[in-house]
């Protein structure tokens, strides 16, 4: 699907800011949630802080004496523990470590915060640890930690939880000193808890509300750019584009220049400018191909003239000579007979000059064949299509009479002729012609074969194009002669031969709208002719 520019550069611009934003709002997300917890944290010292402050002072006054309410019971671990003043009035003594836990029902029932005082060495079983506290006194004592913070959730909520020693001081001999304690043991520790689950729903509320100002902050901006980009950039464009189709079409521009005061204008000028050049270069330029045009019509008129007359000389030159090499031909075949017939024997001089002829005889017949082989050449590219004499051919049986009718010939060069044609459809051909082409093949394959070898002939149906070949398994033919052997008169691998064999079969097979050429043999060894002829 295509994608206009204005949607590319607003969606690329769009989620770069958006990653951009999420990211940032990630970072904030994370600071927030570390400056709840150090704040809680602060808070959880400042608790501890002031109970211990409370204690020591209680501590330093040797306790403090209330009034004693109704509901309450007398502390039992205490001496003195109740008073009476002058009006009959009770008053209970109070310990720092009753009066921390007094006050930490209070905080509890609150629900602000709550703290517990505990130790490893009860004297009330009030104080007994829970297995964070268990842990932290025992931490406590091995380590000498100052404090120890850690993240819980309790029945779905969060909570902090926050303890830190308590060391024995002067003023807690008083109550401590019987169980063997001394200044700056380790009495105990005060755990502070804090729920935070309300502080962090407010973070999640504030968190949700900046998510939707980021949503809302990037489809403004993007709006904003969409806005933009079709004014100031795609608008112009257009307009600019309008103007080029407009001159590609007629070579006209399509409008004014713009007058934006910006790039757009400059590159508006600068193609007017470009546009004028190029009609003037194009003014020119038609000139010169006219001249030229008719310069080369000019040309090809006398290469056509010059090729007629080629042609026409070859031919007349070519009957020319046939008819006195025919009578020499004949002559030769007279003498021949005579010399060589049933008088008498012949002596050395007879027999020397009985040779002679039947060179000039068999050397008549080369010219001969030649002429006839130009004669063929010139025909079918003079009259190409029009010189073929086409009519329905089953090609496979063209292929079996062919190589049966070489048979005899490969035999006396101990070659072993294979056909190997398959069923193939019927085609519009010059049967003759076809024939010519296989007869012309197989004799250069026989020519370069070496004895006890085999010479195959395929043929196949590939696509709409009956594709045969010809392979060999002799010297092979190099890359760089694979075009040239089918020019006229060369010849390769210094065999007898005029070198027109393959032209003529190059200029056959063009006639029949196929192909020729030359591939490296089967395996690798000798070499395969194919030629291909359309269905």
């Amino acid at each position: 699907m295509k994608l206009s520019l204005s949607v590319k550069l607003v969606a690329g611009c769009s989620l770069i800011l958006l990653v951009a934003l999420s990211l940032t709002f990630y970072v904030i997300n994370e600071r927030q949630e570390r400056l709840i917890i150090r704040q809680a944290e602060n808070e959880a010292r400042a608790v501890f802080q002031q109970i211990v402050i409370m204690r020591r002072w209680i501590a330093d006054h040797g306790g403090v004496f209330v009034e004693r309410l109704p509901w309450a019971q007398t502390n039992p671990y205490l001496s003195n523990p109740e008073i009476v003043d002058s009006q009959s009035r009770h008053y209970s003594r109070k310990t720092p470590a009753m009066v921390t836990k007094e006050l930490a029902d209070y905080a509890r029932d609150e629900g602000l915060y709550w703290f517990h005082i505990t130790s490893l060495k009860l004297t009330n079983p009030e104080n007994l640890p829970d297995a964070f506290e268990r842990d932290a006194l025992l931490q406590f004592e091995e380590q000498a930690l100052p404090e120890i913070i850690a993240m819980e959730t309790l029945e779905g909520s969060t909570f902090l939880r926050y303890v830190s020693p308590l060391y024995v001081e002067e003023a807690c001999l008083a109550c401590h000193g019987e169980q063997g304690y001394e200044v700056g043991d380790i009495r105990g520790a005060i755990s502070v808890t804090l729920p935070l689950s309300k502080v962090f729903a407010e973070a999640a509320a504030n968190k949700r509300t900046l998510f939707v100002a980021m949503l809302l902050v990037v489809a403004t901006l993007s709006a904003a750019m969409t806005y933009l980009l079709r004014r100031q950039v795609l608008s112009p464009m257009n307009r600019l584009s309008t103007s080029m189709q407009g001159f590609s079409e007629s070579r006209e521009p399509g409008g004014p220049i713009l007058r934006t005061g910006d790039e757009f204008e400059d590159l508006s000028r600068s193609f007017e400018s470009m546009a004028d050049r190029l009609n003037q270069y194009h003014e020119g330029l038609e000139g010169k191909i006219r001249a030229a045009t008719e310069e080369l019509a000019a040309a090809n008129r006398q290469l056509s003239l010059a090729s007629e007359r080629k042609s026409d000389f070859l031919m007349r030159a070519a009957h020319e000579l046939r008819t006195p090499l025919t009578s020499i031909n004949g002559a030769m075949e007279y003498v021949t007979a005579k010399l060589g017939g049933s008088g008498p024997p012949l002596d050395a001089e007879g027999e020397e000059l009985l040779d002679f002829c039947h060179i000039i005889q068999k050397n008549t017949h080369r010219l001969i064949r030649m002429v006839r082989t130009m004669l063929d050449i010139e025909r079918i590219e003079m009259g190409a299509e029009s010189s073929l004499q086409r009519s329905s051919v089953d090609l496979t049986q063209v292929i079996q009479e062919s190589v049966t009718g070489f048979t005899f010939e490969a035999a006396l060069s101990r070659v072993q002729l294979c056909a190997l044609p398959a069923q193939l459809p019927k085609i519009q051909a010059d049967e003759d012609r076809i024939r010519q082409v296989l007869i012309n093949l197989l004799a250069n394959a026989v020519k370069f074969s070496p004895e006890d070898s085999t010479i195959e002939v395929c043929a196949a149906l590939r696509e709409r194009f009956i594709h045969v070949e010809v392979c060999d398994e002799g010297p092979g033919i190099a890359a760089q002669d694979r075009d040239r052997i089918f020019e006229k008169f060369y010849r390769a691998g210094g065999k007898e031969g005029c070198g027109l064999g393959l032209a003529i079969c190059r200029a056959i097979i063009k006639a029949h709208g196929g192909e020729i050429g030359a591939t490296d043999g089967k395996n690798g060894k000798g070499a395969c002719v194919y030629f291909t002829l359309p269905v």
